[in-house]
């Protein structure tokens, strides 16, 4: 089965109905955006649901650009940040009687990781030494994140993009370049079908433009995918 997943908790307006759309919230803890009071929102809509399930989103800790521009940090540095994040949410899931079970990279911190395997080393193991064997990884196709989890029989997703295009290589095209989002919902749909078999996990972005009639049509393909 595919899951659906969201970013979450990177903006005051996001609706409930959006959140619960998702298989996995991707929850902001403070690195690129997010605080206590927003983990809290999400983590409380959470509890109580089988679905969806809590998910960290760490990034680099820059706030300013919204972590999307790649930062040279030294592994100690690096580690600090992200255990400060991952604690930061799992002491409210904690309170909720729930738990952290999946870790997506954001932004820059996710693409570089993948590129990068001291980096993604770091990214691995800081997130199972503080949440355990059992926490599930989600990060690109190809890469270090994905190699370093295989290597090792650790859990990994597989992820694609519903409201993202991508290049020839599979990379995905830049959000500074135009057609970078796709916000037709029929169009995010055709994306979704393309993506099942090929991914264990498709995003889509709190952000973008129309998210939730995008998401709403990427979980019927899912559901119709999965009840077929």
């Amino acid at each position: 089965m595919v899951l659906l997943n969201l970013d979450a908790g990177e903006y005051p307006d996001e609706p409930d109905e959006l959140w619960g759309l998702a298989d996995v919230l991707s929850i902001a803890c403070g690195g690129h955006a997010g605080d206590e009071q927003s983990m809290e929102r999400v983590v409380a809509f959470c509890a109580g649901r089988e679905r969806p399930r809590i998910g960290a989103h760490p990034s680099y800790p820059d706030r300013a650009n919204f972590g999307r521009v790649s930062m040279k940090l030294d592994p100690a540095a690096l580690r600090a940040s992200i255990t400060e994040q991952l604690v930061a949410l799992e002491v409210i899931a904690d309170a909720h009687g729930r738990h952290v079970e999946y870790v997506k990279p954001h932004g820059a911190l996710y693409h570089d990781a993948s590129a990068h395997e001291a980096l993604a080393r770091e990214v691995v193991h800081v997130t199972r030494d503080l949440l355990g064997h059992d926490i599930v990884i989600i990060g690109p196709e190809r890469g270090w994140l994905r190699e370093i989890c295989n290597a090792s029989r650790w859990w990994y997703l597989r992820e694609g993009f519903a409201d993202r295009a991508v290049r020839s290589d599979g990379s995905l095209v830049p959000r500074s370049e135009p057609g970078a989002l796709i916000t037709e919902p029929q169009l995010a749909a055709a994306r979704a079908r393309e993506l099942v078999g090929k991914v264990d996990t498709i995003c889509v972005h709190a952000d973008t433009p129309g998210a939730l009639v995008i998401a709403r049509a990427v979980r019927q393909v899912l559901d119709e995918v999965r009840d077929g």
